[in-house]
């Protein structure tokens, strides 16, 4: 039987919706050949523009729908649709949390492999709008109006859509966007990072901190909770940026150690563990991988958690292999991006040394594609 043609670019297509999958586009399908669009709902009818075409799947450009889900509602943003930002303000509150947390499972299943995790619904974030408390703005210059465009990266190319509010960052970022907009950078391809300082913490301008206020005392308590139901005495925290983990939960341990590789932050962290009067640990500047087996010689691994709240890229192959060396009782891995949690995850569980016990999501991103996972992982069966 021949195959059906493929779609050629700049077809138009009326399809139904069957998923959306992680990063925020709708799966439709031609003849078992698959599309892409974006800023749709599962279950709906809509027409889309066919824009490219690799050999396995398209991507379509959304013209109008045509039979609407009942969960779609009118994004707030007037921006939504350009900016890069967001991808689901299209989606009521409720439905985006059930679709995020689908998104997770199917994750675990296709890339780690876990077909048997228990995974929690996902934890709302009680301000799903002007919760974001750092922002980068880009300035780019506009040949045809002879002017800078300052604002965020569009979502179908590398172009800046010019912006005067963000829905989803905190009235006063709101604030500083017009200060920068009426003192523009002075020429294009420029970044400005814009941020609302953490009350009572030492952040260096560029060191991480979580960016949602809002629902960050629910990510220390899911942590925290964690930590007191494993019963362990020691605690590590890798790549501990300001040392937040670690001073947030010294109370529950003995002793405590953090890690990372940004000397910066490293100084913020033992400055912040005195301004909270935290005495029982450290901070060490350096590679996780190079300060492990050091920690690990002082701390005996049945008594010791490991928290590991890497960058969105994952954990090096190195430190997850010796992790499973060392075997540390606990590991708690705090993720914003759950394929590279899953593939990292993977590792750590070959052959039980490590067994899942739960996965906890957090909406900190909400609107966007973006979730914050904590896997609690204890040290397995194998000898």
């Amino acid at each position: 039987m021949p195959e059906a043609p493929v779609p050629a670019v700049g077809s138009r297509l009326t399809v139904t919706i069957h998923d959306i999958a992680f990063g925020g586009e709708g799966v439709a399908r031609v003849d078992d050949f698959v599309i892409f669009v974006p800023f749709v709902v599962v279950g709906e009818e809509v027409e889309a523009e066919i824009i490219e075409v690799k050999k396995k799947f398209a991507r379509a450009r959304l013209l109008r729908v045509l039979k609407a889900a009942p969960e779609r509602i009118a994004p707030p943003c007037r921006y939504f649709g350009q900016c890069g930002g967001c991808q689901y303000q299209h989606i009521d509150y409720p439905a985006q949390l059930r679709l995020k947390q689908k998104q997770i499972a199917d994750l675990f299943q296709r890339i780690g492999g876990l077909t048997e995790t228990v995974i929690e619904p996902v934890i709302p974030c009680a301000q799903p709008y002007g919760y974001r408390n750092r922002i980068m703005i880009r300035s780019q210059w506009d040949k045809f109006k002879k002017g800078l465009h300052i604002g965020f990266i569009r979502h179908d190319n590398r172009l800046v859509v010019d912006v005067e509010e963000c829905q989803v960052a905190e009235p006063a970022l709101n604030e500083q966007i017009k200060r920068v907009r009426a003192h523009p950078p002075p020429k294009g391809g420029l970044k400005v990072v814009l941020r609302v300082a953490p009350e009572g913490w030492d952040v260096p301008q560029d060191s991480f901190f979580q960016n949602n206020f809002f629902l960050l005392p629910r990510l220390v308590e899911t942590v925290r909770e964690r930590v007191r139901e494993s019963g362990v005495r020691h605690l590590v925290d890798a790549y501990c940026g300001v040392g937040f983990f670690a001073i947030e939960l010294a109370d529950q341990v003995e002793s405590f150690a953090g890690i990372e590789i940004d000397l910066m932050a490293i100084k913020a962290a033992r400055r912040n563990a005195a301004k909270r009067g935290r005495s029982n640990g450290e901070f060490v500047s350096g590679d996780v991988a190079a300060a492990l087996p050091m920690l690990f010689k002082r701390f005996s691994a049945a008594a010791t958690a490991i928290i590991l709240d890497p960058p969105r890229a994952g954990c090096p192959l190195a430190s997850l292999e010796l992790l499973r060396q060392i075997r540390p009782r606990q590991i708690l891995y705090v993720s914003c991006h759950p394929a590279t949690l899953a593939r990292d995850l993977n590792v750590l569980l070959r052959e039980r040394v490590y067994e899942l016990l739960k996965v906890v999501p957090l909406d900190m991103f909400p609107q966007t594609q973006h979730i914050e996972c904590v896997a609690d992982l204890r040290a397995g069966l194998a000898s």
